[in-house]
């Protein structure tokens, strides 16, 4: 018989006579004939770059960073991540096997249903897409997002899709920039123009005027 009190970041499951299925606690006294695991639930970086393809089989690469944890403040959740746990460490390779996957699974079935240009144009949503479905297949595991960083969206070597829509995108801006000089120059000629001809009209008939007196 043991009295297990734990760390802030660590939670004590216990297994065995008396309970049904586990118990999870961060105090508890563990009798004989019960079995007892401490899981870390500090969240967890994880860093990679996912290799995608877009509707066009256009590859390209997305530099990821998600900090990945259970759900402290979630008792259904955290049960999830205890069994989740049972069979593995947390720290294992098969862990972050099951994450890196996640990601990389969510992340390809999206990037294969836009166009490269649908997923340049639309960076933002494309990421927080990702973000949402990742999050979505990772509840069945207990775990939660605490942050998220998808980085700029990188061409593989050879296919230099980003950098070429990125100088298209930067002519199309010149070229509208220069537009809108010529219309606000043209608008500003025609604005002096107008000011001249009331300038002559008002100085006609002051001269009218003056004649007439």
């Amino acid at each position: 018989m043991m009295y297990h009190i734990l760390r802030a970041s660590e939670f004590l499951v216990i297994t065995g006579i008396g309970i049904n299925e586990l118990k999870i606690t961060k105090k508890a006294l563990v009798w004989p004939l019960q079995k007892c695991r401490i899981i870390d639930v500090t969240p967890v970086n994880y860093t990679f770059e996912v290799n995608t393809m877009s509707a066009e089989k256009l590859p390209f690469l997305l530099p990821v960073v998600f900090t990945i944890g259970p759900c402290v403040d979630d008792r259904e959740r955290l049960i999830k991540y205890a069994k989740l746990l049972s069979h593995h460490e947390r720290d294992s390779h098969d862990v972050k096997d099951l994450v890196q996957g996640v990601i990389e699974g969510e992340t390809r079935v999206l990037a294969a249903s836009m166009t490269m240009e649908e997923i340049f144009k639309g960076t933002k949503d494309f990421k927080k897409e990702v973000f949402d479905k990742v999050q979505l297949e990772l509840n069945q595991f207990g775990l939660l997002i605490y942050n998220a960083n998808i980085k700029q969206l990188v061409d593989v070597q050879e296919h230099e899709y980003f950098s070429y829509l990125g100088q298209k995108t930067q002519m199309e801006a010149a070229k509208q920039a220069k537009i809108d000089v010529s219309e606000v120059k043209m608008k500003g000629e025609i604005g002096a123009k107008e000011r001249e001809g009331l300038t002559r009209q008002n100085a006609a008939k002051i001269d009218a005027e003056t004649t007439k007196i």
